[in-house]
């Protein structure tokens, strides 16, 4: 089974969606840099609603070991710059990120990555949600980016379309 690695943003909203439990059931353990668990103790700190991953039984807190490829992600956040030097001291490693640039690195490094809808679509697949609209609906009231065209793919993807009027 691969590493899989969380950024801050699935954890938030997942965690705010109430659909946080997902991950444990669909990977078992994940692995959280010590940068997102910052990130997310200092959006608690402004009294956002987060997770303390310190608290969850099935999340690793982790920091990497080098810091070799900071040049190369030092446009990213200390979360994402976190998650993707992880998978790259890792030898199968997933990594779970929503931002378009960091999903970029990724992409380049040639490391596999879903990010929160991923998650949720498989879910669905796995029978742990009887719907995504209310979720997706869900995400997206909470600010979380979302263009008209990813979305009819996603509900496309879980067999939604015909519901969601696609």
């Amino acid at each position: 089974m691969p590493d899989v690695i969380c950024n801050t943003s699935p954890l938030q909203y997942l965690h705010q969606i109430g659909q946080l439990e997902l991950l444990p059931r669909l990977v078992s353990r994940v692995v959280v840099p010590t940068a997102v668990a910052k990130e997310l103790a200092e959006g608690r700190r402004r009294g956002l609603d987060l997770p303390v991953p310190e608290t969850l039984p099935w999340i690793d807190l982790c920091a990497p070991a080098s810091e070799q490829v900071i040049r190369l992600v030092a446009d990213l956040g200390p979360g994402e710059t976190g998650v993707l030097l992880l998978a790259l001291e890792r030898t199968d490693p997933v990594v779970i990120l929503d931002d378009a640039l960091a999903r970029r690195h990724a992409e380049i490094l040639r490391i596999p990555m879903t990010g929160t809808l991923g998650i949720l679509l498989d879910a669905k697949r796995s029978g742990l949600v009887p719907a995504l609209i209310p979720l997706i609906d869900d995400l997206q009231r909470l600010g979380f980016r979302l263009s008209e065209r990813t979305r009819n793919a996603v509900l496309r993807m879980a067999g939604e379309a015909t519901y969601a009027g696609i």
